[in-house]
């Protein structure tokens, strides 16, 4: 059964954008379409109208109505950049942080991401789900409607693919809508760090057309970064990814200007994401560019580093987006 719901009496709607607004960029974002005296006309899940009390004609027969009188009505949050599902929190590496050492130390002593993988990797699928359908209602009540869930955790093919699945079942079991990422290119594993071209090799023959099949992702990602990934690594797992219709969303210029924003751009990318350095040569590609600058500021907060320059893209016509990076 459909069931019409009527928003009445809303004092002030953002609507972000207009019907025929697909991306906004520079002097656009200021523009938040805001409505005062407002109504949202909502059947099923679908929004079929919004008007102003007084001006346009509010729809008959409705089966709900809602009193916003005095109250701001805006759309749910899109986190577009999420490591939802893990095993457990490192906290214990936060005393690590307190005493001075960068993410690129800790990491170097076995900590970040290869500490996540080893916990994930002691983890059955039915735990992580369970502790990630936490995270999801929690969000939730934040306001968070759509999230995109990255693997990268696994670095094996049993693994990624276990944390694939549980993303998925995370966007069946609750009201979230949820987008899938494979980010097996995440970091080098223990077990192959005397043979990086083994495990490139392992994510292009195994785990990118595994993920495919099984319908597991909708987007492919690289960790771009020194100590990570280099650019010519992340072209070829790309172009392995776009091969099964996967487009890119990266992780570039954390810490370092690479090379990546422009050649994620060259292919094609949806979003480069991070951006806390970045040189003129990446503004101008970006600026020229469909491709999104997502910007993850509670990162910068929480590690201590350089923001993204938000305002300076904003300027030269970027088109942005923020997300929180939510991880372990």
């Amino acid at each position: 059964m459909v069931v019409d719901i009527l928003l009445r009496n809303i004092s002030k709607l953002y609507r972000v954008a207009t019907q025929k607004e697909l991306v906004k960029s520079g002097n656009a974002l200021a523009d938040a379409c805001l409505l005062e005296n407002a109504w949202i006309f909502i059947s099923g899940s679908t929004i079929k109208e919004i008007g102003v009390d007084g001006k346009d004609a509010i729809p008959q027969s409705i089966s709900r109505e809602i009193d916003c009188s005095g109250r701001i009505v805006f759309p749910g949050f899109c986190d577009s950049h999420t490591h939802l599902v893990f095993a457990r929190s490192r906290e214990e590496e936060f005393e690590d942080k307190i005493k001075g050492l960068s993410y690129e130390e800790i990491a170097k002593r076995g900590g970040g991401i290869l500490n996540s993988a080893k916990k994930l990797r002691e983890t059955s699928e039915d735990d992580l789900l369970k502790s990630a359908i936490i995270r999801a209602n929690e969000i939730l009540q934040s306001g968070t409607t759509t999230v995109e869930i990255k693997s990268g955790y696994g670095l094996t093919l049993k693994d990624e693919l276990k944390m694939l699945r549980v993303a998925r079942k995370v966007g069946e079991q609750t009201a979230l809508t949820v987008k899938t990422t494979l980010l097996a290119a995440h970091a080098i594993p223990p077990e192959y760090k005397e043979n990086r071209e083994g495990y490139i090799n392992l994510i292009i023959t195994e785990i990118i057309p595994a993920a495919a099949k099984e319908k597991l992702t909708d987007f492919v990602d690289v960790f771009c970064e020194t100590g990570y990934f280099t650019v010519s690594e992340m072209e070829q797992i790309m172009q392995a990814g776009l091969k099964y219709g996967l487009r890119p969303k990266l992780h570039v210029n954390q810490f370092n200007v690479l090379g990546g924003v422009v050649s994620g751009v060259n292919h094609r990318a949806l979003s480069v994401d991070h951006l806390e350095q970045i040189s003129d040569a990446d503004i101008d590609a970006l600026g020229s560019s469909e491709t999104i600058a997502t910007l993850l500021p509670g990162c910068s907060f929480f590690l201590g580093i350089d923001f993204s320059p938000a305002r300076r893209l904003i300027n030269s016509g970027v088109k942005i987006a923020l997300a929180t990076d939510y991880n372990p």
